[in-house]
């Protein structure tokens, strides 16, 4: 006999276990599961363990190319990576046991196997000794996020050739790497890999990288990475990508010519794609798009009633925090509880790369094609005290303002901590606050949140620091 639950939830990553707590807040029974990790990805070997690895990086930068500007002097310097990586780790697991911990304070069942829809209410889930249970209910939700995209002519092995997940465990460092991708993934790596002394070189066929943020900021990146010795090839295609002896061989071509990139190892980072095969989504009905992602409305709601799904396998907005804000909806949808409207494009934006990015909102040339008139308001962190009394002062804030309105369309940042400033700003847009607004709100001194008042006060024409 199955087990009965209000909801069940497919997937316990950062959707999937908010989700699953949202809905029993409301009342509701509810059952999660998951065929490997609580905390999803992003505990595990994603958002998380990548922060702490990128504090480590931040320090060994610091002392292995600033220590004379920092008065610090080293005769015989070591960095252990395995060390940076095993307290990685202890980060992780120290999150994943709370959210083990939630799921007993919420009173929500967990499951670990593999989860596949029999009917439109059912679930089985197969654990590791293929034992199988039946649950069922009158809700269920899919939240099993998304997998690296891999050419199948590119065969990972794990050790030449890695993803995110292989790159992320391992203890010992590559001499030298080609990173193909330059997205949030392929940029943080090289920041991790760059600081501990590898030779980084990132490949990106589109014209620019990071080539989703304001094209000002792919600018500046580029410029703090070739100061760093991270050497980056744009427009450029990779056409294989083979192992050999000592390594790999990644064949590139541009403008009609091509060459072949040597290293130690690839890291391939060109984007993901949905974990919705073999979960019996088509088999019951539920409609997919031609790339494979769940096809929702806004409440998040499938073509078939009582199925819903959140997060990465919908292709909405790839971001962890995006897939919580949607569980909460959907948790709250389903209780008939009163929820909102998401709108993706206003959803904060992080990169955790040295420097730092963070944008949300239209870029300049996004606005500018949807007719907007704008103006921008700018502020570079050069002029911030708390920036210049860290040493850290790359970059800018930049405003992207409606000059009939006054709303705010969009920031986008680059600099330090900048990734601690987009609340303020999403914030304001959400209430719907100009930049007179923010300016008048005073800011602490000195901080670097500074910089969002000075770049309101130039959006206005009043700079007052520059």
């Amino acid at each position: 006999m199955s087990e009965q639950y209000d909801v069940v939830v497919i997937g316990a990553g950062p959707g999937g276990y908010v989700a699953a707590i949202r809905a029993a807040q409301l009342g509701l029974k509810t059952a999660i599961v998951d065929k490997q990790w609580l905390g999803g990805v992003c505990l595990n070997v994603g958002c998380i363990p990548s922060k702490a690895l990128l504090r480590n990086a931040e320090i060994a930068h610091t002392l292995r190319e600033r220590g004379k500007e920092f008065g610090f002097s080293f005769e015989n310097l070591k960095l252990d990576f395995g060390v940076a990586v095993k307290r990685s780790r202890q980060v992780s697991d120290r999150l994943v046991k709370g959210v083990g911990f939630l799921m007993k304070k919420n009173g929500i069942t967990v499951y670990m196997g593999a989860a596949k829809l029999t009917s439109p209410t059912a679930v089985t889930v197969t654990d590791k000794d293929g034992k199988l249970t039946e649950l069922s209910a009158k809700n269920i939700i899919f939240a099993t996020g998304a997998s690296s995209a891999v050419p199948g002519a590119w065969k990972v092995d794990g050790e030449k050739v890695v993803t995110y997940q292989e790159a992320i465990l391992q203890e010992k460092l590559p001499k030298s790497v080609v990173v193909i991708g330059s997205g949030a993934i392929g940029v943080e790596f090289s920041t991790v890999w760059n600081s501990y002394g590898v030779e980084v070189t990132i490949v990106e066929m589109l014209p620019r990288i990071v080539p989703l943020e304001d094209e000002e900021v792919s600018a500046e990146l580029e410029k703090a990475f070739k100061k760093r010795g991270i050497k980056t090839l744009v427009e450029h295609k990779v056409e294989a990508v083979e192992t050999t002896e000592t390594g790999v061989q990644v064949t590139v071509s541009a403008g009609g010519e091509t060459k072949v990139l040597e290293a130690e190892q690839a890291l391939v980072a060109i984007g993901f794609r949905p974990n919705s095969k073999g979960l019996g989504l088509e088999e019951v009905g539920v409609k997919l798009s031609e790339r494979g992602f769940v096809e929702i409305d806004e409440k998040m709601a499938t073509n078939m009633p009582g199925i819903w799904a959140i997060g990465d396998v919908t292709g909405k907005l790839m971001l962890a925090h995006v897939g919580s804000a949607m569980g909460i909806v959907c948790a709250e949808n389903i209780a008939g509880h009163e929820t909102v409207t998401l709108d993706y494009e206003m959803m904060p934006r992080a990169t955790y790369c040295q420097p730092q990015i963070a944008s949300f909102g239209l870029t300049e040339a996004q606005a500018k094609e949807r007719g907007y008139s704008v103006k921008i308001g700018r502020f570079p962190f050069q002029a911030n005290g708390k920036a210049l009394g860290l040493g850290d002062y790359a970059g800018w804030v930049k405003l992207v303002v409606d000059e009939k309105y006054g709303e705010i369309l969009g920031a986008h940042m680059i600099g330090p901590e900048v990734t601690e400033l987009l609340p303020e700003l999403t914030l304001a847009h959400m209430l719907e606050l100009t930049p007179e607004e923010i300016a008048r709100n005073v800011h602490a001194h000195p901080t670097i949140s500074e910089a969002l008042m000075e770049a309101a006060h130039g959006a206005l024409g009043s700079a007052i620091h520059i």
